[in-house]
């Protein structure tokens, strides 16, 4: 096994168990922070009892710090139809019931409003935007829509994004021959063989994840790089309908292995064909999209 693989595979079961040597979960944007700060659950005497029981059920999300949890929970209380659309949105109300300070009331309203979530006017005040205005693209956006009543559209609109996105990255990686970015991508690939050999789900998800950013990033398009965390993102979810890459076989390691070999020798198609045969490894998805055609 390479120094990065077990490096890796380390980090990965650290993170899990919650320790870690100093400085190691750093090299991986992945790493989960610990579950510190988190937003305290108040009684909900009296007032909506629909904001109470979400702000309940939302309270054992991961640890962000104060701001980070409440942009979760009133997050996922949006998308989940809790919070409907208009819905006004009092900021000392939100203050008290989360027991958080003004200042971290505003700020988080500031970060919903970037998303598209709500908007906040003289006179008016903030309220919640309809669906038609968010930024769907939003990785946060697609977490919350992916574990909520919308889970079924969301997955099925990803899996049908990556088809177009990815393929694509695929053939354009090809042409840029950078001899890091491909022994790079070939240490993930090895990475996730080690891990499904040992059945660590957890390291070659994170592995594989890495392997399909690192993919986008270096097709040479800017605008598709944007779309990296997109993939990440779908990458994180769970549940069908599923790619090749959500379930760890033999048969998606040994494409993500054919998409190397083709990014080696610089042949785009053949790196674009093992991309689509990569994504649709699992029969569900071709429910979703149509199969792959030979070149």
């Amino acid at each position: 096994m390479s120094t990065l693989a077990h490096t890796m595979m380390t980090a990965a079961r650290s993170a899990d168990s919650g320790l870690a040597s100093p400085g190691e979960l750093d090299r991986y944007p992945y790493a989960e922070a610990p579950a510190v700060d988190r937003v305290g659950v108040p009684a909900w005497d009296g007032g909506d009892p629909e904001l109470g029981r979400v702000g309940r059920r939302a309270a054992g999300s991961r640890g962000r710090g104060l701001h980070g949890q409440l942009v979760q929970q009133l997050g996922q209380m949006i998308v989940s139809g809790d919070l409907g659309a208009d819905r006004p949105l009092v900021p000392e109300e939100i203050g008290q019931r989360f027991e958080v300070s003004r200042t971290v009331v505003r700020e988080s309203l500031r970060v919903l409003e970037a998303k598209g979530l709500v908007s906040a006017r003289p006179n008016v005040g903030t309220r919640v935007r309809p669906v038609s205005d968010w930024n769907l693209l939003d990785p946060d956006i697609i977490e919350w829509r992916a574990f909520g009543p919308q889970r079924d559209d969301q997955r099925r609109e990803l899996s049908e994004l990556r088809w177009t996105i990815e393929p694509l990255a695929a053939r354009l990686a090809a042409g840029h021959g950078r001899e890091d970015v491909q022994q790079r991508l070939a240490d993930m690939v090895e990475i996730m063989g080690h891990a499904m050999a040992q059945g660590d789900a957890l390291t070659f998800s994170r592995a594989d994840a890495e392997f399909h950013s690192l993919l986008i990033q270096v097709a040479g398009n800017r605008m598709l790089e944007h779309l990296s965390g997109i993939v990440s993102a779908a990458l994180q979810v769970s549940g069908g309908p599923v790619t090749g890459c959500d379930r760890p076989n033999e048969a998606s390691l040994a494409h993500h292995g054919r998409i190397c070999d083709a990014l080696a020798t610089g042949d785009g198609a053949a790196a674009e064909t093992a991309m689509r045969q990569l994504l649709t490894t699992n029969p569900e998805v071709e429910r979703v999209v149509p199969a792959p055609r030979e070149h």
